[in-house]
């Protein structure tokens, strides 16, 4: 393809290391598309004739039905996408297709195509996160009431409601389909026309292009756009942190699920068995979308390393960019998909959550803050109080609430019995009315936040 400058054929080992087809055929589309746009710029300035653009759009749609019917032969001695597309067209239409690469080269190409198959990523992406958000919400409203132990060092500490703890996720992934959206905004500039790495002689007409395609405007130099493949990378840091907030809420669900927590279940659907011991049920789903942040943070860090120490401007190590991106892509999707499955179909168990949501001496800061509040103490001898009053009920075997009033008086005298009003779970968590607090009015204030944000 690249002619008269080489006479024999590359070696054999050259051929397999140097060959893309296998995984760059997933950019079929995204090269149609950008051919389909280059051409017709090429015809309205006039560097191409109307039959040659006429003939060359005919033969890039029966190339699109081709690859639609399955039938398109993908070839590996032309390497790469776009020359197994360039010589599918030089069979159906002739010469004529030479005229095609006027103005153009895979360097610009791959750029394009790469560019637009992670744009199109990321919007799929926030489409994803949005349902599991609203799946998340769903839950929220239902259990907004529904009281649990809320953990700081996996150790009780505050009691909070289901709702609440499911919000917090929304808020996660709300903040991870806003970083996609940036990412899409920051790379939404066309590439094609910069040709090899100097631009074109021609009068090529690159803002059509980048119109045609989607794009708010050409990209400003020609070198940085063949070179730069921080659209990507900020697409896969994206990515990145999307998964780590699956692989929490992942972790969550394994632990809840566990007989120790019974804090939700899981239907068969997102659980297995054991091939040898018959009582198990496995939170398989979620370990395996566990799992897959691993894969995407390895894909961060590959893309990362290829380009590191790359001169400007485009090296064939760049080719190295698709293939950790696509499985980046293809993981944190199902990971989407599959965490969005799960949270519709978790059932808490009220009874138990409810039953651990006092547990640990959880409403210690309760009984703090009301000595603050009725008996005007500062909150620190406030804290030492409430310390001595926990020693002394973890000392008889009791919860705070179960603490006889006498004892609470022998540490402090002005204690009353209203403070027992204090002192459930259920009042503790109906008292956070902060905004963004626990109490489940709050709770439902941010689920109908959210409903109008994604509605």
């Amino acid at each position: 393809m690249w002619g008269g400058r080489f006479s024999v054929k590359p070696a054999e080992l050259m051929q397999a290391i140097n060959v893309s087809i296998g995984f760059d055929k997933r950019l079929a589309s995204q090269d149609l598309a950008g051919s389909r746009a280059h051409a017709q710029m090429l015809e309205a300035v006039g560097v191409i004739s109307a039959d040659d653009a006429d003939a060359i759009g005919k033969g890039l749609d029966a190339i699109a039905a081709e690859m639609a019917g399955g039938v398109f032969p993908y070839r590996d001695e032309y390497e790469d996408i776009h020359m197994n597309v360039e010589a599918r067209l030089r069979e159906l239409i002739g010469p004529a297709a030479g005229r095609l690469h006027t103005a153009r080269s895979r360097n610009d190409q791959v750029a394009l195509d790469f560019r637009l198959w992670v744009r199109e990523a990321c919007d799929r992406t926030v489409a994803q996160i949005e349902d599991l958000q609203r799946a998340l919400l769903g839950q929220a409203e239902a259990h907004a009431d529904a009281l649990m132990p809320g953990f700081t060092h996996l150790q009780p500490a505050q009691p909070v409601t289901f709702g609440h703890h499911l919000m917090a996720y929304v808020e996660m992934f709300g903040r991870d389909a806003a970083r996609f959206r940036d990412a899409r905004a920051r790379m939404n500039e066309c590439p094609l026309g910069a040709a090899a790495l100097a631009g074109s002689p021609f009068p090529i007409d690159r803002a059509r292009t980048a119109k045609a395609l989607g794009f708010d405007r050409p990209t400003a130099n020609s070198m940085d756009s063949v070179a730069a493949r921080d659209f990507a990378l900020e697409a896969l840091a994206a990515a990145s942190i999307c998964a780590t907030h699956l692989s929490r809420l992942a972790e969550e669900i394994v632990i809840w699920t566990t007989p120790q927590f019974g804090f939700i279940k899981l239907s068969d659907a997102f659980t297995t068995g054991s091939s040898i011991m018959p009582q198990k049920r496995n939170p398989d789903a979620a370990e395996l979308t566990r799992a897959k942040v691993g894969r995407i943070l390895g894909a961060l860090t590959s893309l990362m390393v290829v380009m590191k120490g790359l001169p400007m401007t485009y090296s064939k190590d760049m080719q190295e960019d698709k293939v950790p991106t696509f499985e980046a892509f293809d993981a944190l999707e199902l990971g989407l998909t599959a965490m969005a499955g799960m949270a519709r179909d978790l059932t808490p168990v009220r009874e138990r959550m409810a039953e651990a949501a006092g547990s640990g001496y959880s409403t210690a800061t309760d009984l703090a803050d009301w000595l603050v509040r009725t008996l005007d103490l500062p909150f620190r001898e406030a804290h030492h109080i409430t310390g001595a009053a926990v020693k002394r009920a973890e000392g008889l075997g009791l919860d705070l609430s179960e603490l006889p009033l006498a004892e609470l008086q022998a540490i402090e005298p002005r204690i009353t019995d209203d403070v027992y009003q204090v002192l459930t779970a259920a009042a503790s968590a109906a008292s956070r009315m902060s905004y963004g607090g626990t109490a489940p009015a709050q709770v439902r204030a941010q689920v109908l936040r959210w409903k109008e944000l994604l509605s």
